[in-house]
């Protein structure tokens, strides 16, 4: 053991002896750090997960800082039972490290936990993997810190890199959690992060190299959107109950309802107004949710008192052009609803974002860089807020504070910001759909309608470079785009 470890054991000791002790809980000590691997393969995975996370959150000695992405992984040791899905979270408490697992036994079995045969099947796993936020050891009959098997499992492993990549074992002070990963052998096939999207849904899993790419339909129901401002008109019910009904049927599998326009130089609108606009469509479409079609609604909004709406009203998915930047109480509520969110990086406003002081960007590697960095950063205030990672999904905002020379060098080096430290795992969404960069490259079209070809290009380069969900207006052409693009580039996924 390190005289750093024996060190941080004392202070552990110390702080015990000194504190106050509580019936239920245990003796508690001042704040600390633990890593808690979560795990379940039996019935709604993701959601006892979530349960299990939102009862850490609202015990009194436990806070949850960070998640990691969930992960799908093959199970070991008993191999006859289901899939598993993984993540690790990051919290801090103040209780000591034998009243931390009582507790979290506790909410294992108020979940409905039990216990058959050793690493069998479970509806929920929490387990204490490291404690402190320095090298730090324990042992007791029941409990072991760091946990005996973690460097042996990359369904732990990957996780934990996600959040302490260049930490290191107690036991082993020169090798980070990193360099163990690298050293196992991989998983066969590679594990994938997942995202859930809706309910009725298949997750979006962005490191499987055979996915199949979702396509996201546009209503705007809007007068003053570039593209199809006032084509959804509100007035005549029909028509658009039509239009909805064509986009599911031809394979859209998330529809994005948005009452706000966002193009440059947009004048804002009330939030009142904005709710009334999407209402109708949001209406129709939950009904239709309810005969079992497979489909999620998405809220194209910046506004939390919208998106709190949208969602009371079945949306499934906020999703927000500004990633909370143009109100302060987005970010809070995105947690509270638990829903999935796109993050779409933006500078300014609608009305300011094309604006020299926003298209400009002083990285060294360009527009990819400003756009990674920014977008990384939003990520950690999500986090921050309680938003679980592996309920984010970003879009590097095509067409947003970029020039349309920007665009295409975004769209051209995907790949590379698909990789970006801190990113990697996360799903992307791009929309190219009729925008200017798109005219731009056409030779100067302005009409948005007819650049509809030069979209379909864009869309095709979109799912070569990685995209999991590219978002349009024309929903039939661009399915078919995407079905051959994905029989292209992504051999063996579902079609």
């Amino acid at each position: 053991m390190t005289p750093r470890a024996r060190k941080s054991i004392r202070i552990l000791t110390s702080d015990i002896r000194s504190a106050s002790t509580n019936s239920q809980t245990g003796p508690t000590v001042a704040s600390r750090k633990a890593m808690v691997a979560l795990g379940s393969n039996v019935g709604d995975r993701v959601d006892m997960i979530e349960k299990a996370c939102r009862m850490m959150d609202k015990h009194k000695y436990i806070r949850i800082t960070r998640t990691s992405s969930l992960w799908e992984t093959k199970p070991m040791y008993v191999t006859d039972q289901g899939n598993f899905v993984n993540g690790v979270c990051e919290i801090e408490t103040s209780l000591g490290p034998a009243a931390l697992l009582h507790e979290l036994q506790g909410i294992e079995n108020a979940l409905g936990r039990v216990k058959t045969i050793d690493k069998g099947p479970r509806s929920i796993d929490l387990d204490i993997l490291l404690y402190h936020d320095t090298p730090f050891t324990y042992s007791s009959d029941s409990l072991k810190i760091p946990h005996p098997l973690m460097l042996d499992r990359e369904f732990v492993l990957r996780p934990l890199c996600e959040l302490i990549p260049n930490d290191f074992h107690p036991y082993n002070p020169s090798t980070s959690y990193r360099m163990h990963l690298a050293r196992l052998p991989p998983s066969n096939p590679a594990m994938s992060t997942l995202t859930p999207l809706a309910r009725n849904l298949p997750p979006l899993t962005a490191l499987n190299p055979s996915r199949r790419t979702r396509t996201m339909s546009i209503i705007n129901q809007t007068p003053d959107s570039f593209s199809d401002g006032g084509a959804h008109s509100l007035s005549f019910l029909p028509a658009l109950m039509k239009t909805l009904r064509s986009h599911i049927d031809s394979g859209a599998t998330i529809i994005d309802l948005g009452g706000q326009s966002s193009r440059p130089n947009a004048v804002p609108i009330s939030s009142e107004e904005e709710i009334s606009r999407i209402t109708p469509a949001l209406n129709i479409l939950n009904h239709w949710k309810s005969e079992a079609r497979d489909f999620a609604i998405s809220i194209d909004t910046y506004r939390s008192t919208v998106a709190r709406a949208a969602v009371a009203g079945g949306a499934d998915i906020i999703n927000d052009i500004s990633a909370g930047q143009l109100d302060p109480e987005m970010l809070p509520t995105m947690a509270e609803l638990g829903c999935t969110v796109c993050l779409m990086h933006m500078r300014g406003t609608p009305e300011t974002m094309m604006q020299k002081q926003f298209t400009t960007y002083p990285y060294p590697q360009g527009v990819v860089a400003g756009v990674a960095k920014e977008l990384l950063e939003r990520v950690e205030e999500a986090q921050r807020a309680g938003i679980r990672r592996w309920r984010i999904v970003l879009d590097p905002g095509l067409g947003f504070a970029k020039t349309a020379e920007q665009s295409l060098e975004l769209v051209r080096n995907f790949k590379e910001l698909r990789e970006w430290p801190g990113l990697k795992g996360l799903p992307w969404l791009l929309g190219p759909s009729r925008k200017g960069f798109v005219g731009m490259a056409l030779g100067g079209r302005k009409d948005p309608m007819e650049r509809e070809w030069g979209t379909a290009a864009m869309v095709a380069a979109c799912v070569q470079g990685g995209a999991d969900v590219v978002r349009v207006h024309k929903v039939p052409e661009m399915v078919d785009v995407v079905r051959v693009s994905d029989a292209i580039y992504r051999a063996g996924g579902d079609r």
